[in-house]
């Protein structure tokens, strides 16, 4: 019988059902998978990088490497070759250019640096130069040479800090550069060249120089005169270094950090600006000296009137007049005979008091001390007079002269009345001596003024009484308003180290012995 016939359902007898067989791939999840999967490539590519941080540069990342380097190069060589040629290109100029000496020099051009201009930081301010600025587009002020006999073998030059000329020498700290067209010797040329940088030291919250470089002509200047020396030392507070470039080789050039040059003394300054300065100087001289202004005091008085009104005492307050002497040219033909004349009017005037000194035989704090004590100073024309702006502000001026100024001597015979008029003083006139020594080319002739320049002058007793009571009336007058008006303190600007913070000094006051 066949199997299929003995079994119709065609099944095989006796056989076990089937199983499907598992294969691993089929036990995991499908997240699972995934998860290996992801790990599989993380631990790759951790090894790949680590293998390409071990193994040596590929040919193409060593090119990178030498290009970078060597564009490295060539930018330090491209710098350092336009440094040496910014160096190269430093040229240096003559200080005095001799095309501007003549009467260009009047007309708006200087032969001191003559292709450089001047600024102002403020309308009525001081005109200078200052350098690194803007206007030097950053470049230092270079000085070459120390002639001090042609100015034109002296020159200078600008050029960037980090391309200053070969062996040059750089000198720190702020630099103060003077031209004078005279000298500064005569104490008022000396003081017309300083004050334009009394002027910007105040601007400059009271920076103090670290030395002076002085020119005349662009001829090297090697000191200050004395009278100047001294004020600069009241000024600014210690001794002041002026720089002749001693220790610097012949031909090399010196740069400075910082550097302010004026060449102008005080033009283009305002008055307001000039009485600023010249408040300053008187401060700072009084404190130097020792000198107190102090109020008044009735033990000072030898004249007075004391009169009882509402529970007040009035005051006559003293009132100083000095003869500031000068001996050989320009002084008094006859001494005693003028110092008569305003002893009789300076006893007619309560709390008037007669002071004569010389002026050729005084410290300079010895002027100092006699200008405090001064509200008339008489005296003919002269530097000494210079000294008036270290009395009190609206003290008194009068001047003389000898024969043949008003028509010869030229603009400068007025320098006297500017500089009352700048530092707050009231210049009363002058008297001219219409007498004096012939002269063979005629009184008109420009040759004369050799003769009078040098001249001695006389007196007329009836004008110069007249004139004495008059300024002194006018002095005596405003002095009366002026003690019944409680006097302001004015401290001094730009206080040095040690300065006591209340010394101040009282204007209006006149200072007693």
């Amino acid at each position: 019988m066949s199997p299929s016939k003995s079994n119709p359902n065609n099944k095989p007898p006796h056989q076990k059902p089937h199983r499907p067989t598992l294969s691993p791939i089929a036990c995991c999840s499908p997240k699972l998978s995934l998860y290996i999967l992801s790990a599989c490539v993380t631990l790759f590519i951790i090894l790949h990088i680590q293998s390409l941080q071990t193994q040596d540069p590929t040919p193409s990342s060593w090119s990178m490497h030498r290009w970078r380097r060597d564009t490295n190069t060539t930018t330090s060589s491209a710098a350092a070759e336009m440094t040496d040629k910014h160096r190269h290109a430093v040229t240096f100029l003559p200080l005095k250019d001799l095309r501007y000496s003549g009467p260009a020099a009047l007309q708006g051009h200087t032969w001191f640096m003559s292709s450089m201009y001047d600024h102002q930081d403020e309308e009525g301010g001081v005109q200078y130069q200052g350098f690194p600025s803007p206007f030097s587009h950053g470049r230092l002020l270079c000085l070459k040479g120390r002639d001090n006999h042609d100015g034109s073998w002296n020159s200078y030059a600008l050029a960037y800090p980090e391309a200053l000329p070969h062996n040059a020498t750089l000198m720190k700290g702020l630099t103060f550069v003077s031209y004078n067209h005279y000298n500064y010797d005569n104490i008022w040329h000396g003081l017309s060249a300083v004050v334009p940088f009394m002027a910007w030291h105040i601007k400059n919250s009271c920076k103090i120089p670290k030395r002076w470089v002085l020119y005349h002509w662009g001829e090297m200047r090697g000191r200050m005169g004395v009278w100047l020396g001294n004020l600069m030392v009241a000024t600014f507070g210690g001794a002041q270094h002026v720089e002749v470039f001693e220790e610097v080789e012949e031909g090399r050039a010196v740069c400075f950090e910082e550097a302010v040059v004026m060449r102008h003394n005080e033009g283009g300054m305002s008055r307001e600006k000039r009485m600023e300065v010249y408040d300053l100087m008187r401060c700072k001289a009084r404190l130097y000296c020792n000198v107190s202004s102090g109020s008044f005091s009735l033990d000072h008085l030898e004249q007075g009137q004391q009169q009882h009104e509402h529970e007040r005492r009035d005051v006559i307050p003293p009132i100083g007049i000095t003869l500031f002497m000068r001996t050989g040219p320009r002084s008094f033909k006859n001494d005693t005979a003028v110092i008569e004349i305003f002893e009789r009017e300076c006893a007619k005037v309560d709390g008037c008091r007669l002071m004569v000194a010389y002026s050729n035989n005084l410290t300079f704090c010895d002027q100092v001390q006699i200008m405090s004590r001064t509200d008339v100073l008489v005296s003919p024309h002269g530097a000494q007079l210079t000294n008036m702006f270290l009395m009190n502000r609206n003290s008194s001026v009068m001047e003389f002269f000898p024969k043949g100024w008003l028509k010869l001597a030229g603009v400068g015979q007025y320098v006297f009345h500017w500089i009352a008029s700048w530092s707050g003083m009231r210049h009363k006139g002058a008297w001219r001596d219409p007498v004096g020594d012939p002269c063979e080319f005629g009184e008109d002739d420009r040759r004369c003024m050799s003769i009078y320049k040098s001249g001695k002058i006389g007196h007329n007793e009836t004008y110069l009484t007249q004139w004495t009571r008059d300024v002194l009336n006018e002095v005596k007058a405003t002095k009366m308003e002026q003690a019944a008006i409680s006097t302001s303190n004015e401290a001094c600007l730009c206080k040095s180290d040690g300065e006591v913070s209340d010394l101040s000094f009282h204007i209006s006051s006149s200072c007693l012995p």
